[in-house]
């Protein structure tokens, strides 16, 4: 390891051994002024006079000269006679991190499961790193007199049969720590490969404030394996009380999980139920608005086309229902309708008769009076409410607008409802018909009387007075 000239002045001072050496003395300890010292990167060297660490020096090359050397010169006593020669001890320290230490409890940890109430026996194994960060401190506490000091002697001795240096204080913090950890964190043991780091960290923390004291540090420790008695009667409850637990709240989970989605299924299909009704409704709605506009369009072109056809024969609506009502009362006014034919009632008859016939024939009151005077009036209120001079309002079925004295509604154009007749369909026996045709079966309405009849002229259907009401054409006989 060193080299010293024959003479014995010039030595040299080094040390390459094998790296998993924490400390190592140098077996020489009689040196010469001008000696060469070389220290490694990884290293530092410490001299030693009478137990007590002197000079220290790093990484480099160095030739050892009293004015680097002063502690160890200011120690000693030159020799008599021979002045270049000093005594002193020479530690290499090795500041590397030395990796992989293996460790593993000597004894069973005994742990206590609040979530159980069992107790079990536990044991855990693994590796940690450690290196030497204050020289100075590690050689005087811990490598002492000692000529050397590896990783074989941090948890065991020589050969194995004596405790190492380190053994105690790792495995009481272990074990110490290990249970109380578990507890604390309420860690499950069945599930405790999950919580390896967690563990290991805190073993680290509490190592190395110990540590700290003897120079040296403990970068990571490591817990690899956790061993569990699974021979132990308690440890298997334990995990047959955990098995069905997990498989009970799997259990509750699934059902939940179902009944969450038979309640969102429920909400989906009412909903979906409601959107269907609103959009049916709605449809509904739109056809009726669709079928009434579509009917007051009809409604309006045939008025707008008999209105033409009126004013193309030269007359005004009003005019042409005055005519039609006149020659109604006329004929039922004349021929005594009844047959009862005298007294009060047939001068009303008469009157009204006449009234009506006034309105068409523009005839004049100076006319009517040689027949008789009282029918004067009576006509003439026919005539009103005939040319609409009196105020029927009616109300609009399609919107709701009343008050209306129009013959179409002035906000949606719906005609005026005309209040037909009923009638009793003799096929299927339906109520209340007011149109031409049965609703339900699409019989025609019966004629009023047998003595209908058709207008050769217009094509008017069902008439039952002498004269057509829409063109004035006489029955045929």
């Amino acid at each position: 390891m060193s080299k010293i000239m024959d003479e014995g002045i010039i030595s040299v001072i080094k040390y390459e051994g094998p790296n998993n050496v924490f400390a190592w003395k140098h077996p020489i300890e009689d040196f010469s002024m001008g000696s060469q010292l070389i220290v490694h990167e990884s290293q530092e060297a410490i001299f030693y006079k009478d137990g007590k660490a002197l000079d220290l020096f790093g990484s480099g090359r160095y030739t050892l000269e009293t004015q680097n050397i002063p502690l160890i010169k200011d120690a000693f006593k030159l020799a008599t006679g021979n002045e270049s020669i000093f005594h002193a001890e020479v530690y290499f320290v090795n500041l590397t991190t030395q990796m992989g230490i293996k460790w593993g409890t000597d004894s069973k940890v005994r742990l206590f499961d609040p979530a159980s109430g069992l107790h079990i026996e536990i044991g855990a194994c693994g590796s940690f790193n450690l290196r030497v960060i204050d020289s100075r401190k590690f050689l005087v506490k811990v490598v002492g007199t000692t000529n050397d000091l590896n990783q074989g002697d941090i948890l065991a001795g020589d050969s194995g049969l004596t405790s190492g240096k380190f053994k105690a204080l790792i495995m009481n913090r272990v074990k110490a720590n290990l249970a109380r950890i578990i507890k604390d964190q309420n860690i499950n043991i069945l599930e405790i490969d999950e919580h390896l780091d967690t563990l290991s960290d805190a073993m680290k923390i509490s190592i190395n404030e110990n540590l700290d004291d003897y120079g040296m540090v403990m970068p990571e420790f490591f817990i690899t394996t956790i061993m569990t008695p699974d021979d132990d009667p308690n440890f298997r409850r334990l995990k047959q009380q955990f098995a069905e637990k997990t498989l009970k709240v799997r259990e509750e989970e699934v059902r939940q999980a179902e009944a969450e989605a038979a309640q969102k299924r429920k909400i989906v299909e009412a909903q979906t139920d409601a959107q269907l009704k609103l959009v049916g409704a709605q449809g509904e709605a739109e056809a009726v608005k669709i079928k009434a506009q579509a009917e007051a369009e009809a409604y309006k072109m045939q008025a707008f086309a008999e209105a033409a056809e009126m004013q193309a024969k030269g007359y005004t609506y009003q005019q042409e229902t005055a005519r039609q009502v006149g020659l109604e009362a006329m004929q039922n006014g004349i021929t005594g309708g009844s047959g009862g034919g005298s007294g009060i009632g047939d001068i009303a008859g008469l009157g009204v008769t006449l009234g009506a016939m006034g309105g068409v024939m523009n005839m004049t009151r100076e006319a009517m009076n040689p027949i008789m005077d009282k029918s004067t009036d009576i006509g003439s209120n026919v005539g009103n409410v005939i040319a609409g001079n009196v105020n029927d309002s009616w109300e609009c079925p399609s919107c709701g607008t009343k008050g209306i004295t129009s013959k179409f509604c002035p906000e949606c154009g719906s005609p005026k409802p005309v209040q037909n007749i009923s009638w009793v369909c003799p096929v299927c026996g339906a109520k209340d018909i007011t149109s031409k045709f049965c609703p339900d079966c699409g019989t025609p309405k019966p004629n009023v009387s047998s003595g209908a009849w058709t207008c050769s002229k217009c094509g008017t259907k069902d008439i039952t007075s002498k004269f057509c009401p829409n063109c004035g054409n006489k029955k045929e006989d």
